[in-house]
């Protein structure tokens, strides 16, 4: 069993293979990195496993990754030819994930295993930066398709109990993600759609929270900020498996590629400031 429950989080990934390269574009992400790497230490333990939900992975049902050593998803272009030899040889964990299939069969919802799916961006940057060593058990469960809010919260519901015996439950996204606008220009909307982020994560009661996602597209910028969900969505798990939690902002950042305003989110307690 955990030594504590432990919380969950939404964490903006950045672009590409951004931990694996050098010079210029490496320079945007020093602030993430830094709030990445303070994750582990917050934790105050070794998860047993990491259960990440990435915006870059959906289906019609939702799915689960099933193989013992998952491969890689280089689901990124026009980056140098090294980051599409990228291994990041965390172990899976099939157990885990035929517990995963039955807390969501259990709660209702669609799933199904997937020995084939392998890790995607959206999953091996951010644990690179917070277990390079790569010996820690990681599988993902993809969103579903048409990205309904309250579906997505009743996906965190049932991972829920999972946070008691060791498993960390990462959504991985970002916070701004409309890639036509991205820049300086993106400025006044992502920090517009930040406000209400931070408001409605931080400020507001768990219950008015649940309630305020399930309409987010009703926020400010809410549409300039998320042409398409699937970098939010993913916050919605995180947020349901965490219910009824404080939530705390662990990365904010208003330059970030220029001028984007993104930030990161944890829900539940932290064993260590």
């Amino acid at each position: 069993m955990s030594k504590h429950r432990l919380p969950t989080y939404y964490l903006s990934h950045g672009g590409g293979p951004w931990p694996y390269m050098d010079g210029p574009f490496r320079d945007n992400f020093h602030q993430l990195e830094a709030s990445l790497q303070r994750i582990p230490l917050e934790l105050g333990q070794r998860p047993r496993a990491v259960l990440m939900i990435s915006g870059h992975w959906e289906a019609a049902q939702f799915r689960v990754m099933a193989s013992p050593q998952p491969p890689m998803v280089y689901d990124y272009g026009g980056f140098p030819a090294h980051t599409y030899q990228i291994r990041y040889a965390a172990p899976g964990d099939p157990a885990l994930a035929k517990q995963v299939q039955g807390l969501i069969e259990a709660a209702g919802l669609p799933a199904m295993p997937d020995a084939a799916r392998g890790f995607d961006h959206g999953a091996f940057t951010t644990m690179q930066p917070m277990y390079p060593q790569a010996d820690m058990p990681l599988l993902q469960v993809s969103l579903l398709q048409g990205y309904d809010p309250a579906a997505h919260l009743a996906l965190g519901r049932s991972l829920a109990p999972l946070r008691d015996e060791g498993v960390l439950i990462i959504g991985s996204g970002l916070s701004y993600h409309d890639l036509r606008n991205f820049g300086p220009g993106a400025g006044p909307a992502s920090a517009s759609f930040d406000a209400w982020l931070q408001q409605t994560l931080v400020q507001d009661s768990p219950a008015a929270r649940s309630q305020a996602l399930l309409h987010w597209d009703h926020a400010p910028a809410a549409r300039l900020a998320h042409p398409r969900e699937d970098h939010l969505i993913p916050l919605l798990v995180a947020v349901g498996a965490a219910e009824d939690e404080a939530g705390a902002c662990v990365y904010h950042q208003r330059d970030f590629m220029g001028g984007v305003t993104a930030s990161s989110f944890r829900f539940g307690a932290a064993a260590q400031a």
